[in-house]
């Protein structure tokens, strides 16, 4: 019997709302909910085919244990028991011993996080390590310290502004970072619609700049000269908001006078943006009855992300359009939760770490650094990683010394729906429940923080039992828990109450029980005045609540010390004076090498949808070295030709695609490829290579401030592939990286 079902997407920050068809206990189609409230029937090709993804043959179904050189199926009872006594082990050494890493995937939902922290945090364990740090995390550190808290998050008022500028973002692809947007093609073409202004800066002429707006090139890295460019013009085009400034602001003076280094005439040369072009941008922007400069990934993992978010935060505060309708808003939740976990000190734990001596960010240290906590002596040595939701051997830094450092550890536990290269070395994999096989309510950021373009809540049931004996991420915990005879959250009560709420699995008596989920989140619900879980569901296409309020966050809800923004806090300050005029002197010396970035495809999400066989047929089952084609004539290439790719930490070989769309001097290759070890029946037959093994890790090469990993705009060398390899067989080897050569071992 065919059954119609409604949920929303849980794959990234769109959430968009879905309607689900099920026969017989099997996902038929996923379309768009064409009812929802706020997504009003649009939907992503991957959301719609995420399904063909959770129903794959390579599904994990049942608990695994690495045996001599394969995996073979074991009980829950035998996996939780030795994990648990291994644990036990390393902890009397040093809880910090035992280390987790967080995946994006493991933020979409509302549980898994949360217990993820929390059985580290009945551990004791500091060594938490989050794939933020790869290309988000600038955001929470600039936010700590400008407005008090790491998740007061800014974002741009789509529905009213009358000017955007967007840099280093193309949400038509990727979907709008950290705010919920969606149908992201058709909010553009409404703002230009109304008669707004709307500019990409990008060294690519992405597929957003060509719905709607102005494109505008920029060399990759080098944001950060853009920015305080366009801060000093602000300044002397007199687009200060004077009253705001002495009123809800600290440290004016400070970033103006760092900015009066930084006219446009001597960053022009570097950015490659004209200083007449950056001078009409920055009238534009002034002119507007509400405006909003934006940056995401491109900004993010430049290599100056922090200090560019910073000087960006900065510009939007001083031009008035902070908190302003149709400037850049801050988002209410179902509680003040910035207010609340500021008071309680939670995500800002003043942890730092043994190697690097970085301060943590939202509790978690550098992915950058991971390697080397695992290689370096001493009591906190890492000998045991959790991963969960996430595949770091595919999307971190310099990826190929953290595989030899993974086989090192002593118990490597992964959490995950499907084998990825990562599991593929995992001691032990547990088998996780997909999103529609659980319950759940909006992520972290629309619930608690209010990031939506229209705030709504929505509710869905699981719509598929779990196969075999997967179990959600929530259970898993509490279980690992018990095991290591240390209580979730550290709390004995919380332990023995969810242990005593949790339900049997009937087809699996003998199993660990089941956390209910419902009742967890439908106390979550009751204890911030939302009423029941079961009061939303009577909602299936979503509940609208209150719009965006302008006005109520400045003088309101900012939380340092004096309630004020700090524009100039001095840990911000002193870095800008210690590497700006490195950076750019750097920039100018570099300035004849090709300069890498990433670029997304519609079909393709970090490393997860490659094991779709319709995402990857043709040319799509590799990624390329894209080239503009006057770059190409001047290396000898011609399209299809095999290119070698270097930079100072390692080489991979490509074959070569034009693009005329980039800038000349930047070169592109999609990330989230080389899946030839994995154990996905269609992914490792692809021919991709990695690309972030390209990028440096380690402790001189983070971000000090957000231990942000540089993964993009990447100075590399580019020559015709050398030796004797044949273009039929260059990629199609079980070891994706055997064409990869390291030069710093």
């Amino acid at each position: 019997m065919l059954e119609k079902k409604y949920t929303f997407c849980r794959i990234c920050e769109a959430l968009c709302g879905l309607e689900v068809h099920v026969e017989d206990g099997k996902v038929t189609e996923i379309k768009p909910n064409e009812q929802h409230q706020a997504t009003q029937g649009f939907a992503c090709v991957k959301g719609l085919k995420q399904h063909k993804m959770y129903s794959s043959p390579d599904r994990l179904q049942y608990p695994l244990k690495k045996v001599g050189d394969r995996h073979e199926r074991i009980s829950w009872a035998q996996a939780m028991q030795e994990i648990g006594e291994k644990v036990k082990k390393f902890r009397q050494v040093h809880p910090n011993s035992i280390a987790m890493y967080v995946g994006t995937a493991a933020g979409f939902g509302v549980l898994h996080p949360v217990f993820a922290q929390g059985f580290m945090t009945g551990i004791g364990s500091k060594s938490m390590f989050s794939s933020a740090t790869q290309d988000c995390s600038n955001k929470f550190a600039v936010s700590h310290h400008m407005y008090g808290f790491p998740f007061t998050l800014t974002f741009p008022d789509i529905e009213h502004i009358s000017c955007l500028i967007v840099v280093g973002a193309n949400p038509l692809i990727s979907k709008w970072s950290f705010l919920q947007v969606p149908n992201p093609s058709q909010k553009l073409k409404d703002i230009e619609r109304r008669g707004g202004k709307i500019f990409f800066i990008d060294p690519r002429q992405t597929e957003s700049s060509k719905v709607a707006g102005e494109h505008i090139f920029i060399r990759p890295g080098t944001d950060v000269f853009f920015f305080l460019s366009f801060l000093l013009e602000v300044i002397e085009q007199k687009g200060l908001d004077q009253a705001k400034i002495a009123q809800y602001y600290t440290g004016f003076e400070q970033i103006g006078e760092l900015a009066q280094a930084w006219p446009a005439e001597k960053t022009a040369p570097i950015t490659n943006i004209p200083p007449e072009v950056l001078k009409q941008l920055v009238k534009t922007y002034l002119d507007a009855d509400g405006a909003a400069l934006y940056c995401s990934t491109g900004v993010n993992m430049g290599g100056n992300g922090t200090l560019s978010f910073w000087i960006q935060e900065c510009i939007n505060a001083v031009s008035g359009n902070l908190d302003k309708r149709g400037g850049t808003l801050v988002g209410k939740g179902v509680i003040d939760f910035p207010k609340f976990a500021s008071k309680k000190g939670i995500l800002m734990r003043p942890d730092i770490s043994r190697v690097g001596k970085f301060r943590s960010v939202n509790d978690a240290f550098p992915g950058g650094i991971l390697a080397e906590e695992i290689l370096q002596e001493g009591p906190e040595q890492i000998k045991a990683l959790f991963v969960t939701g996430g595949n770091p051997l595919l999307t971190m830094a310099n990826s190929e010394k953290l595989r030899r450092a993974m086989e090192k550890l002593e118990l490597l536990v992964c959490l995950d729906i499907q084998p990825s290269e990562t599991a593929s070395m995992a001691h032990y994999i547990l088998p996780c429940t997909s999103p529609l096989q659980r319950p759940d309510l909006p992520f972290i950021f629309p619930l608690m923080l209010g990031l939506q373009t229209k705030p709504y809540l929505q509710a869905t049931q699981a719509l598929l039992p779990p196969e075999g004996e997967q179990k959600d991420e929530a259970s898993i915990y509490l279980a690992l828990a018990r095991a290591c005879g240390t209580p979730i959250f550290g709390s004995s009560i919380a332990q023995r109450l969810l242990e005593a709420f949790r339900k049997k699995d009937k087809q699996n008596p003998e199993n660990i029980g089941n956390v209910p989920q419902e009742g967890v989140l439908n106390f979550l619900l009751r204890i911030t005045r939302q009423k029941s879980f079961k009061n939303l569901l009577k909602y299936p296409h979503g509940k609208m609540r209150q719009a965006h309020q302008a006005q109520s966050f400045l003088g309101k809800r900012v939380y340092t010390e004096d309630a004020k923004v700090h524009l100039a806090p001095q840990i911000l300050m002193d870095e800008a004076h210690r590497r700006l005029e490195a950076d750019f002197q750097k920039e100018w010396e570099q300035r004849h090498l090709y300069k890498l970035i990433t670029r997304r495809a519609v079909k393709t999400h970090n490393s997860w949808t490659h094991n779709i066989e319709e995402f990857v047929s043709g040319e799509q089952r590799q990624n390329f070295l894209f080239l503009h084609p006057d770059d190409a004539q001047k290396l000898g290439l011609q399209e299809d030709d095999l290119a070698d790719v270097r930079s100072e930490t390692a080489q991979i070989r490509l074959p070569v695609k034009f693009l005329s769309t980039l800038m000349p001097g930047s070169v592109a290759v999609p990330h989230g490829w080389g899946h030839q070890a994995s154990g996905l029946g269609v992914a490792k037959k692809t021919k991709g290579v990695n690309v972030n093994i390209l990028a440096a890790d380690g402790p001189e090469k983070i971000d000090p401030i957000s231990g942000m990993v540089h993964l993009t705009g990447i100075p590399v060398e580019i020559v015709p592939a050398q030796g004797d390899l044949k273009s039929d067989n260059w990629s199609g080897l079980e070891d994706p990286y055997a064409f990869t050569e390291s030069s710093k071992k």
